[in-house]
């Protein structure tokens, strides 16, 4: 209940704004009748139980990746259950995969089970799907984050509009500096975090929700009850029988009453799936229904003011409360696709397929509760600059319809392909959702592209940017993972080195970097040849962003040597969810040297075991064979018949046997002694290192095209994706990393 009343002022703000401006898009450019309203009314209920009530609030909350919702989090769930990632940092090869416990696949047998194997293999042969899955989920990503900038423009801009009421006179100029100031307020307060937003927020929405219900039901007794008809989906189809054309174009009105929707599972990570339900079930959806039956009970007697349907349907008496609720209501339905945005760029960018960006945890309760700087600030540009140009709320809205729908597309896809392989839903059961959700969907996007001209461009433009950096970003950590695996050197490469080559072991340890799990680094043999030392204890560290959410604790590291024992060398694979926070070098220390310890502890234990097997199976021989020599004994004494030959009984074999357990059983303790006191010595060596002092050597690469490279693949490389590796983040920054502790080799990446 605490995280259902913080999701409505985070999550539903967008939502329930939606009433200020729906009527007036709806009806653009011309005076609507009693049954054009009827129509539209009807089309607004309906929208809002299908696609917000049934589809996200019942169907896909339940595709979440562990409590995390998204675009990508779809995309990891498919992951994790089929071979499908397009995600170097995801593929991990030959002896390096491993199965995360908390995250195996759980298939209950049933006769959809064959079909759902049957998508999975194929899908996982084919590199076209694998590459159209990621395709879908990166134009989903760029969708939401173009939600997310025009949810603030029109929701502020259409919440002022009521200020016209102080003077007929104001000029839409004076309007738009107010939203821009009320814009560039709401970014500030970013900072602070989600968790103390929503609470700030959320009793002003409360209230909003209240306001807009209870004057709904106030119109509805006042103007007209017959309204009411509309729940008749009948009206429906009268509407679009009397004029077609006017109908399916106002649909990109219609779908305003929806916007937001793709938040409720976009913040999911925020929050938990039944507190978003309660929350839209308890408050959301009875108040917008209301609001909405009120606004057309008012426009059936007063249609000509269709334009301003909302502030005019106000009553006197509660104008301005109701005016300061909407100016507040509509800064927090910012809100919520803000929020989305950052959950939705972090996922991006521990996948790999968006540049680097300052990544800020906000709650401590609450690990998917985050704020990103860099992408706030342009955020908050975007929208200052759509609003200050498109200057009214009907042409941001036909913006906005595509963006909204676009997302809602996306998710329909990726979630038919859950339905069909991970849940193994009924064919019949997927076609039907097809159907209803898909067909209706198809026929809003075709109403929106009616409008590109008129600012549907804007998001596509958006859209296509982003998705341009974010496919050029991925593209070339593809092609940069390939290139080190190929020019990776062999671990017979070790063996070549002793002082015949001059390189010496220096105290203290080295945690060389690399994206290879297996193998040695090219970067390694470059750091001798300009180097020729290594430390005393060489640690290659791989850091690996799954396709999860998190990775459990006692996962997070996995742990093997490289080359004998005494080269005192070992792999540490890290592995990180993209909802996991990244710790600092000196935490990042302590852990790497408690799960170090352990590993050597088990290691040695291990090889005892084996040992202890060993001695077991002797001695389970040694009992068969005094079993035997009592059983000749017995037959003995029951008599010796001589034939032919003479034989006597020896006991010479058996007495070697004996001896050969009595020798291993008085060899045991020393041998645990001498492995134990190995495994100390080895322990207190690595202790002794550390003190010695803890140094990362990573490579300062620069990503290359090669020659034969074709003009288009020089200018992304060498000039798109190098402007970007410049500006943003650098991955040195996640480390943390102190200076004084790091040391850096040049080296050229050709690809």
């Amino acid at each position: 209940m605490q995280l259902a009343f913080q999701s409505i002022g985070v999550v539903y703000g967008d939502i329930g704004t939606s009433p200020l401006y729906v009527f007036s898009s709806t009806f653009s450019d011309r005076i609507p009748t009693k049954n054009n309203i009827l129509g539209a009314l009807s089309l607004i209920i309906y929208s809002l139980t299908l696609f917000p009530l049934i589809k996200y609030i019942l169907v896909v909350l339940r595709a979440n990746d562990n409590g995390d919702g998204g675009t990508f989090a779809m995309y990891s769930l498919i992951c994790r259950h089929a071979r499908v990632s397009a995600i170097p940092s995801t593929q991990l090869q030959g002896e390096d995969e491993m199965n995360l416990s908390a995250y195996k696949l759980n298939i209950n047998p049933n006769k959809n089970l064959k079909r759902a194997k049957k998508i999975k293999e194929a899908m996982e042969r084919s590199g076209f799907a694998k590459k159209c899955l990621l395709v879908v989920a990166l134009l989903g990503t760029c969708m939401v984050i173009g939600d997310g900038i025009f949810t603030p423009c029109i929701s502020v801009l259409s919440a002022v509009d009521g200020a016209k009421k102080i003077h007929a006179s104001i000029s839409s100029d004076v309007l738009v500096m107010i939203s821009v100031a009320i814009l560039v307020v709401l970014f500030s307060v970013q900072r602070f975090g989600t968790d103390k937003v929503g609470y700030a927020f959320a009793p002003a929405i409360v209230v909003w929700y209240l306001f807009i219900g209870i004057v709904g039901i106030y119109n509805l007794i006042q103007h007209d009850p017959t309204v009411l008809k509309a729940f008749n989906p009948m009206y429906i189809f009268k509407y679009f029988k009397e004029d077609n054309k006017q109908a399916w174009i106002s649909l990109g009105g219609v779908i305003l009453c929806m916007t937001g929707t793709e938040a409720m599972f976009a913040d999911l990570g925020h929050f938990s799936v039944r507190s978003i339900q309660i929350a839209f079930t308890g408050l959301v959806y009875p108040c917008l229904v209301s609001t909405y039956v009120g606004q057309a009970a008012y426009l059936s007697k007063f249609p000509h003011n269709v334009n301003d349907a909302f502030y005019k349907s106000t009553p006197e008496s509660v104008y301005w409360p109701m005016f300061a609720a909407a100016v507040l209501a509509s800064i927090i339905a910012s809100q919520a696709m803000i929020s989305a945005t950052f959950a939705i760029v972090k996922q991006s960018m521990s996948l790999g397929c968006f540049p680097r960006v300052r990544v800020i945890h906000t709650s401590h309760k609450h690990e998917g509760q985050v704020y990103i700087p860099e992408v706030n600030y342009l955020l908050m540009f975007a929208c200052v600059l759509v609003t200050a140009a498109f200057k009214n709320t009907t042409k941001i809205g036909n913006a906005y319809g595509i963006a909204v729908v676009g997302v809602m597309i996306v998710t329909t896809s990726l979630l038919v392909l859950i339905m069909l392989m991970i849940w193994q839903t009924n064919l019949l059961l997927v076609a039907l959702f097809v159907l209803v959700f898909g067909s209706i969907e198809m026929v809003y996007f075709s109403s929106m592209l009616y409008k590109f001209d008129k600012g549907g461009y804007l998001p596509l433009s958006f859209a296509a940017g982003l998705f341009f950096v974010m496919y050029v970003w991925h593209y070339v950590q593809i092609k940069r993972y390939a290139f080190e695996v190929e020019n990776k050197v062999s671990t017979k490469y070790l063996l070549t080195l002793g002082t015949d080559l001059g390189i010496t072991r220096v105290p203290g340890i080295g945690l060389l970097y690399t994206e290879l799990t297996q193998g040695i680094p090219s970067i390694f043999s470059h750091f001798l040849s300009n180097l020729p030392a290594i430390h005393s204890v060489l640690v290659f560290v791989s850091v690996k962003h799954l396709a999860v959410n998190k990775v459990p604790t006692d996962e997070r590291f996995v742990l093997r040597r490289v080359g004998p024992k005494d080269y005192k060398m070992y792999r540490c694979i890290v592995r990180y969810g993209y909802r996991d926070r990244r710790v600092g070098s000196e935490e990042f220390e302590d852990l790497l040297m408690e799960h170090l310890r352990s590993f050597i502890r088990s290691e040695n234990w291990m090889e005892s075991l084996e040992e202890e097997n060993i001695r077991e199976k002797v001695r389970e021989r040694a009992e068969e064979q005094e079993t035997e020599i009592e059983f000749l004994e017995k037959s003995r004494k029951a008599g010796v018949i001589y034939m032919l030959g003479h034989s006597e009984v020896k006991s010479s074999e058996d007495s070697c046997i004996v001896k050969r357990l009595v020798s291993l059983e008085d060899g045991k303790g020393d041998a645990e002694r001498d492995i134990s006191e190995e495994q100390e010595e080895e322990i207190e060596f690595l202790e002794k290192s550390r003190r010695a002092g803890v140094i990362y050597m990573l490579g300062h690469s620069e990503v290359k095209a090669s020659e034969n490279s074709c003009m288009v693949k020089r200018f992304v490389v060498d000039y798109v994706y190098d402007f970007l590796r410049r500006n943003f983040r650098q991955g040195l920054a996640d480390l943390q990393i102190p200076n004084e502790n790091l040391i850096q080799v040049g080296m050229n990446y050709y690809i």
